[in-house]
């Protein structure tokens, strides 16, 4: 008799009871039991044969399956010992797959992607059920390597996927937003329920894709990690207008102060608007003149 799908919920006991296991909080697990769900995971990353997918966190395996039958090629990074054994077991019908144990914020993506696939040069994609506290870092991790993602789609927190997609002027644009969008065009494929999870989560999911701009930036910035960390001075205190979150780069500097207006006068920058009413390109002119005048 065949068995059913890792990610179905009855599999899904079966395979923790047989182990012994149970979800740890450290490392963020929350298993997905939906299978329509790993099903338009998949769909939402457009999956072929010609891929080779990177999944962060294959847990018990649910995702690896679903990307196995659709990719070329799967490597799983996971960073919990006691799950590579299960996913060996669970994973042994398909002969496309490596798990390494792996902390994908250690890991040099780009050195593994020529040691482990057999067709390195073939679009890379990244698939992922993000533990919620380190969604961040690990997005920034992926953006900042050298590796030309073909796509990256992940699973996170709903908060945090608004703020990835947010638009200028809402409440939830801000840093994150224009990290993103500053080399991404990200999109909210759909939601997912904290009901589809073992455990259960006390927040809903949502599935965000990353693809590389189709246009280019209208202004290049002068330095896009400096950029960054103005935008970040910009938001530090939301509900301060950017004058007063700027005082940072001029402390008590009376003229150094002075200066930094006349910038903004000068891009018709109204400097009491709060900094989720800038677009990124405003953001960048503003880093570039003010560089550009030694004021950062």
């Amino acid at each position: 008799m065949k068995s059913s799908a890792i990610g179905s919920i009855t599999r899904t006991r079966e395979i923790m009871h047989k182990y012994g296991l149970h979800a740890k909080k450290g490392f963020g697990q929350n298993f997905l039991t939906d299978q329509s769900i790993l099903r338009n995971i998949v769909k939402a990353a457009e999956i072929d044969q010609n891929d080779n997918v990177i999944e962060i966190g294959p847990g018990l395996g649910a995702l690896t399956e679903q990307l196995a039958q659709a990719a070329g090629q799967v490597m799983g990074l996971e960073i919990d010992d006691d799950l590579l054994p299960v996913l060996k077991d669970v994973l042994s019908p398909y002969d496309n797959v490596k798990i390494l144990h792996q902390d994908v914020l250690k890991a040099d993506l780009a050195a593994l992607i020529q040691q482990e696939f057999d067709r390195p040069q073939a679009p890379i994609k990244v698939v992922a059920n993000l533990p919620y506290y380190i969604t961040s870092p690990i997005l920034m991790g992926l953006l900042k390597s050298p590796v030309q993602w073909d796509c990256i789609c992940v699973m996170m927190q709903r908060e945090v996927a608004d703020r990835l997609t947010a638009k200028v002027g809402t409440k939830q644009y801000g840093a994150l937003t224009l990290a993103i969008e500053m080399t991404m065009d990200a999109h909210l494929a759909f939601g997912v329920s904290r009901h589809s999870f073992v455990p259960e989560p006390q927040v809903d999911s949502a599935i965000v894709t990353l693809h590389r701009r189709k246009q280019p930036l209208a202004v290049q910035p002068f330095d896009k990690d400096r950029i960054l960390s103005l935008i970040k001075i910009c938001f530090a205190h939301r509900r301060k207008n950017l004058a007063n979150n700027l005082k940072a780069l001029s402390g008590k500097d009376a003229d150094k102060k002075a200066a930094i207006l006349a910038v903004l006068d000068k891009l018709k920058i109204d400097s009491r608007e709060r900094p989720e009413q800038l677009t990124l390109e405003q953001f960048i002119r503003m880093g570039n003149l003010l560089h550009d005048e030694n004021l950062f």
